[in-house]
């Protein structure tokens, strides 16, 4: 999947993936890793997720990743905030109270832009990769992030052979194989199926969201 793909997804707005409102899993389980105040927070491929702004008001230090310019613009200008603009390495940087969002290539990112993330959020990142770059993201989260990290992920689950991604299904045993060395605890697996017409109409038979809670083992 290369970045066009994702440019011109954000240059048309084909953006289903984008929630028009703080995920619910978020509010019911950021509490469980127990974070103290002003805790640094990772969120990879970001997009402009609502979920930040709400990780921002409890506290946090949100440090965001995204591709795309388009999207990080909009994040700032649909939240009202103006951002100091600067050159961070390989990134473009915008900042505004305590948002951060890099603009560029997640694989660029070193472990020394994250050395301050207690934890990593991810809702949309690794469902919106096929499985050998789902793989290589994995392997790069875990070679840069703190060995004190923990994290909130957020998957699908259905037949991959009933409907190409993305986003894509990620099971827990590809959780548990690619997440070998943290300990993993399945926090809730909810029915998402009914009524969710864009997966309806590929004739899904069954379709879970399941969020779990990563811990460095």
């Amino acid at each position: 999947m290369q970045e066009s793909f994702w440019q011109e997804r954000w240059a048309r707005d084909q953006i289903g993936f984008h929630q028009a409102q703080v995920t619910p899993y978020l509010r019911r389980h950021w509490p469980t890793l127990q974070l103290p105040a002003g805790s640094q927070v990772l969120v990879p491929l970001c997009g402009k997720t609502l979920d930040m702004r709400w990780l921002a008001e409890r506290g946090h230090a949100v440090l965001g990743v995204e591709l795309v310019e388009k999207a990080v613009q909009a994040f700032f200008a649909e939240n009202g905030l103006e951002p100091q603009i600067s050159q961070h390495g390989a990134f473009t940087c915008y900042r505004a109270d305590n948002i951060e969002l890099y603009c560029g290539d997640f694989f660029a990112l070193g472990a020394a832009d994250v050395a301050r993330c207690v934890a990593f959020y991810d809702r949309a990142a690794l469902i919106a990769l096929p499985e050998a770059l789902r793989r290589r993201y994995r392997e790069h989260l875990q070679a840069i992030l703190p060995v004190t990290c923990q994290g909130l992920v957020i998957t699908l689950e259905y037949d991959q052979t009933q409907m190409d991604g993305p986003p894509f299904s990620v099971s827990r045993a590809e959780m548990e194989q690619g997440f070998s060395s943290w300990q993993l605890e399945e926090l809730q697996r909810e029915d998402v199926l009914e009524g969710n017409w864009k997966f309806v109409r590929h004739s899904l038979t069954a379709l879970d969201e399941v969020t779990y809670h990563l811990r460095r083992g």
